[in-house]
């Protein structure tokens, strides 16, 4: 028993559960700028399956992960663009308007791959140039140092430089400052002579290139092929760990970490003969004690600031 513990978690638990959290993390950063400006954004799923998608796709027809994430960037803006226009212009139910956008995606991306890949299910090919990744070769000859920091996909390393460039701009910025005050009080911030259509329109545009990039490292980096409803509710991790940090990034970013550790250990002890119904289980388990933890947390914060005004 403990040496089969001893191996679930060795040193090789870091790099995995990093690999496994990096394509929530960017939907959860994406979740975090929306909500930010008061904008619960759940077609985040959506955004992520179809730029997994165009990511495969261009990269197996043109040889260039490059142009396949360009591909996905452009992919995840145009559907923000959409979700945008159905919220912000027609005052549309942005709850609505993503559940939308998911079950197209859904629709889509399946009938995508049969029609223009010629495939049903999923789609493998040696010519799909993935991420690359990043290697040390020195550190090589060292199993431990190997394990810890090689091998990374480079989006692997970009997600937690973006966690830090984020919480920059939205917290040491104009920018940011405006952002927030958008979502805060968007009649002050008009008063204020802060465009707030304009505002709010850029944010759900940016967390579309944030959605594209989490597709693409999905399909590219994390694995390197496709298959039909292949986020499997990471779009909704992502906001779920929004929601844990309080639409802090480096916060959301634990909770991603927590989403990350779950799932390694999971596909770890599956190879301990454990039922994998069970193991298809875990993630929503994760997502449900990370949502219960960030209400109690945020409910012993109004708490406090109830007992100071007081």
């Amino acid at each position: 028993m403990l040496e089969n513990l001893s191996k679930i978690f060795d040193y090789t638990l870091i790099h995995s559960t990093i690999r496994a959290a990096t394509p929530i993390l960017f939907a959860a950063l994406s979740a975090c700028l929306t909500q930010q400006a008061n904008i619960l954004n759940v077609g985040t799923e959506g955004v992520m399956l179809c730029s997994a998608f165009i990511a495969v796709a261009i990269s197996y027809l043109t040889g260039s992960w490059i142009l396949a994430v360009l591909a996905a960037i452009v992919v995840g803006v145009i559907i923000s663009w959409v979700i945008g226009v159905a919220h912000l212009k027609y005052n549309a139910d942005v709850f609505a308007v993503g559940t939308v956008i998911n079950m197209l995606a859904l629709a889509v991306t399946k009938f995508l791959l049969n029609e223009w890949l010629g495939t049903t299910g999923s789609f493998y090919s040696q010519e799909v140039k993935p991420l690359p990744q990043i290697k040390i070769g020195f550190l090589s000859k060292n199993p431990v140092l190997n394990s810890l920091f090689n091998n990374y996909s480079v989006f692997e390393l970009v997600g937690i430089v973006m966690v830090f460039a984020l919480w920059y701009l939205l917290f040491k910025t104009v920018w940011g400052l405006r952002v927030r005050s958008v979502g805060l009080n968007p009649m002050a911030a008009e008063t204020a002579g802060i465009n707030v259509y304009k505002t709010k329109f850029r944010v759900v545009l940016m967390s579309g290139v944030l959605g594209g990039l989490a597709g693409a490292h999905l399909s590219l980096g994390y694995s390197n092929l496709f298959v039909e409803n292949m986020t499997n509710g990471r779009g909704f991790m992502g906001v779920a760990a929004m929601f844990f940090g309080g639409m802090n990034p480096i916060f959301a970013w634990i909770g991603t970490l927590l989403f990350g550790f779950a799932d390694t250990i999971g596909s770890r002890l599956q190879a301990y003969g454990l039922a994998s119904q069970f193991i298809l289980m875990i993630p929503y388990i994760a997502t449900i004690v990370v949502l219960t933890i960030s209400l109690i947390i945020g409910k012993k914060k109004k708490e406090r600031e109830k007992s100071s005004l007081l």
